[in-house]
Parts: C-alpha cells; sequence; structure tokens
C-alpha cells in the first residue's frame, strides 16, 4: 500500500497518480472536484467533542479502514498536518501487527516534520484495533509538529 497524504491544495496535482481519495474536509468546506473515486468524511478537526462541532467518530475510523488494500490512496485535509495524518497513521497500524505503533509514529515524525495527527482518531482506532493504549502514547511520544500552514507531501509506502 502507497498512501499519498498531503494538504488540499496538493490534490490537483497529486490525485492522478491514485487509484482512491479519501476525504477529510470540515462540514462547511468545498470538496475539490475528482475523477477519481473518492471516500468523503466531513467532521471539524478537533480533539473531543465540542458544541456545534462535528467530531470524528468510531463510524468515520471504520469506513477509513476499509480502505487498507488499496494500491495507492490520496488522503487529504484542508492543512495536511492532523486529520489524514492520523488516518495515513491508523492505516499504517492496520497493516501492520500489533507492536510496529511507535516505529510507525517515529517513521511519520521523519516523513513529516509537521504532522500532528489528530489524537481523537487515534484514539478510536486504537480501541478498535485493539492496541491497548500503544497507538495513543506512540503519537503522545512523537508530540506536536513543527508549526506549518500547510504539512509537506508524504509518499509512505507501507509494503
Amino acid at each position: 500500500m502507497r498512501l499519498l497524504v498531503g494538504p488540499i491544495s496538493a490534490v490537483g496535482r497529486l490525485a492522478g497518480r491514485a487509484d482512491h481519495v479519501l476525504s477529510l474536509i470540515s462540514p462547511d468546506a468545498e470538496a475539490p472536484a475528482l475523477t477519481q473515486p473518492r471516500t468523503l468524511l466531513r467532521f471539524n478537526d478537533i480533539a473531543e467533542q465540542r458544541e456545534g462541532l462535528i467530531a470524528p467518530s468510531a463510524a468515520m475510523v471504520e469506513t477509513i479502514l476499509t480502505l487498507r488494500e488499496t494500491p495507492t490512496l490520496l488522503i487529504h485535509c484542508f492543512a495536511g498536518v492532523s486529520r489524514s495524518t492520523a488516518a495515513a497513521y491508523v492505516l499504517a497500524c492496520a497493516k501492520r501487527p500489533a507492536g510496529e505503533e511507535q516505529a510507525l509514529a517515529t517513521q511519520l515524525r521523519s516523513l513529516s516534520p509537521e504532522a500532528t495527527p489528530n489524537v481523537l482518531m487515534v484514539a478510536l482506532a486504537d480501541v478498535i484495533l485493539d492496541r491497548g493504549g500503544a497507538m495513543t502514547r506512540a503519537i503522545a511520544g512523537i508530540g506536536r509538529g513543527v508549526d506549518a500552514y500547510e504539512g509537506a507531501v508524504i509518499d509512505w509506502r507501507l509494503d
């Protein structure tokens, strides 16, 4: 599996390289026009429930996990820093056996100094994948990424 991860501004130049696109955008954001198959999930980039906002849910994480056999998946959010990197990390953990969570988090950090994966998405996946808190601890261990308006595009090969 190959994950292309980035901001919405990179979708136009990356979409042609993907078999499927995962769009993780805010409820009121405009989704980029695509010709590729797409899964569109609309939620706010928040780490806990907040009145008036839509938090990521277990059902949304389950939907993300259905894409784990996609040969080349483009994952984007608005900035390519939080929701998209969380989805990439979740899929990486799903593809690898338990015990590799920290190594995958470290690899994500090396690929993207800006990555600050959405901790609620990671926590939900941690439960769904029965990782006993290992995913959550691994992401906490790499800490917040460097401040950036947008993350750089990540090309992460998991095979």
